[in-house]
């Protein structure tokens, strides 16, 4: 084996990686390789399977078009370059127009220079200038599908979105520890279901909910259901509200959905939000879809007024 085959064999996923990347589970990996010759692996020392980046940067574009709703079989044999071209027409989220889109690009430049200090004073002052009702829409939403969108087509390493997410997470923490405590109704449960590891989503709706006045538990990441329904149970709760981002399976997400919504009591809403919303439609009865954070302040209006009728 040549010197340049070792370095793209070291620089090559293994199948649990490209898994845990794309969110294409090994069956559906080895399947396509069968019925499409797509991906094509490698076989390292122990003849498992290896992929190389240029793989891997493909099947990540392939997994956001399917979310969009495109099936494998149409997209697979395309190039990567056809592939993003259908990425890029693909609708971006919904965001304000503001004095602060001139700034993302420098946002964005900090990240890519890992000048992590400079990042955080920046987004302070973006956050005491705009105040955290208009910061989370006009500059977080639209950093968060920048980097996506960037992570996907391989322009942004894993390591600048960790730095970045850990940034906005100190951030969003502090500020949502000043509001004012007001502790009303309705009693709000916030989390992500085993498998989602992102939780800007969770740490943005529990702002929202904040402002509105609304008494909010946080149980952090990936909670099973059964976990759910005791601290639903313990804290009384009225809406249960899940985070989930495009990163995990439609199918597999919307299962859990289901799943959670027949064990809870019918009077507790089960309140669903995030980027997968925007690419994949929610048809599970009694689930209540909260595709932006903006869209928390009329549900939470509506259920106030419901329960006041």
């Amino acid at each position: 084996m040549t010197k340049s085959e070792l370095d793209g064999e070291a620089a090559a996923a293994s199948i649990t990686q490209v898994e845990r990347e794309t969110g294409l589970s090994k069956d559906t990996l080895r399947i396509w390789e069968r019925r499409y010759g797509f991906p094509k692996p490698h076989r390292d020392v122990n003849d498992e399977r290896c992929y190389p980046p240029a793989q891997v940067r493909k099947l990540r574009v392939i997994r956001r078009l399917m979310d969009a709703g495109i099936r494998p079989g149409k997209i697979v044999g395309l190039s990567l370059r056809e592939l993003s071209a259908r990425s890029r027409c693909l609708p971006a989220p919904p965001t304000a127009v503001s004095a602060v889109d001139g700034e993302l690009q420098q946002v964005l430049a900090l990240i890519k220079s890992h000048r992590a200090d400079e990042l955080h004073q920046r987004l302070v002052q973006m956050l005491m200038r705009l105040g955290l009702r208009r910061f989370i829409p006009e500059v977080v939403v639209p950093i968060n599908w920048i980097l996506g969108e960037g992570w996907l087509g391989g322009t942004v390493e894993i390591f600048e979105e960790h730095l970045y997410a850990e940034q906005m997470q100190r951030l969003l923490h502090h500020a949502i520890g000043s509001l004012p405590q007001f502790g009303q109704p309705p009693r709000v449960l916030l989390t992500t279901l085993p498998g989602e590891d992102h939780q800007l989503g969770t740490l943005m709706a529990h702002a929202f909910f904040a402002m509105e006045g609304a008494h909010c538990i946080s149980l952090g990441l990936r909670t099973p259901a059964a976990q759910i329904i005791k601290a639903v149970q313990a804290h009384a709760v009225d809406v249960v509200g899940l985070s989930v981002t495009a990163a995990c399976r439609p199918r597999r997400v919307w299962a859990q959905v289901a799943d959670l919504r027949t064990r809870l009591d019918a009077r507790v809403q089960l309140w669903a939000g995030g980027t997968i919303l925007r690419t994949a439609a929610l048809h599970i009865p009694g689930v209540i879809g909260v595709p932006s954070v903006t869209d928390i302040v009329p549900a939470v209006a509506r259920w106030r007024a419901d329960r006041s009728g």
